[in-house]
C-alpha cells in the first residue's frame, strides 16, 4: 500500500511542475521584447481594421460625419443609377440574390454600373436579359473540382 500511495504522490509532481514550467514561460514571454512589439503592431492592424482602415477613429467627430454622409451620398447614387438601368423585375431579382450571395449582387451591380459607363448598354435590362448576365457570370467563376487518386505500391503490396 505504501508503493501505491507514492506512486500517486509521483503523478501529481510532473502536472504540477509541468504548470509552473508553462507559468515560466509565459513570463519570460512577456519579457520578451521582440513578442511585446509583434502584438502590438497585431492590436493596432486589428483597430484599424474594425475602425474603417483608418487607424481608428476619425480624429472629430465632424469629419466623421462628412465621411458617413459622403458614403451615404455615393451610394444613393449608385443606386438611382441601377433604378435607370434595371426594369423593376430585374431589380427585385438582383435584391433577391443580395439577400443570399451580398458580394455575387456587389459584383454584377459593379459589372452593370460600369458598362453603362462606358456606353455599353443602350436601354434597360430586363430581368430575362439578368439572368442571362448571370447564367454567363456562374460559368465564368465555377469551381471545377476534380479528383485524382495516386496510388502508391510499396513491397507488401507485391505479396498481396
Amino acid at each position: 500500500s505504501t508503493a501505491g500511495g507514492g506512486q500517486k504522490s509521483k503523478r501529481a509532481e510532473p502536472g504540477a511542475s509541468g504548470h509552473r514550467r508553462a507559468e515560466k514561460a509565459r513570463a519570460k514571454m512577456a519579457d520578451d521584447p521582440e513578442l511585446a512589439a509583434i502584438r502590438q503592431r497585431r492590436m493596432q492592424e486589428l483597430m484599424a481594421q474594425q475602425g474603417g482602415g483608418r487607424g481608428g477613429m476619425p480624429q472629430n467627430p465632424e469629419q466623421a460625419a462628412q465621411q458617413e454622409e459622403q458614403r451615404k451620398a455615393a451610394e444613393e447614387q449608385r443606386q438611382d443609377m441601377l433604378v435607370a438601368l434595371l426594369t423593376p423585375d430585374a431589380r427585385e431579382r438582383l435584391n433577391r440574390i443580395r439577400l443570399v450571395k451580398p458580394e455575387k449582387a456587389m459584383g454584377i451591380e459593379n459589372m452593370l454600373l460600369t458598362a453603362a459607363q462606358r456606353g455599353a448598354i443602350g436601354e434597360k435590362i430586363t430581368e430575362d436579359r439578368l439572368i442571362t448576365l448571370l447564367q454567363q457570370v456562374n460559368q465564368q467563376t465555377e469551381k471545377k473540382t476534380s479528383v485524382k487518386i495516386i496510388r502508391r505500391s510499396s513491397a507488401m503490396d507485391d505479396d498481396w
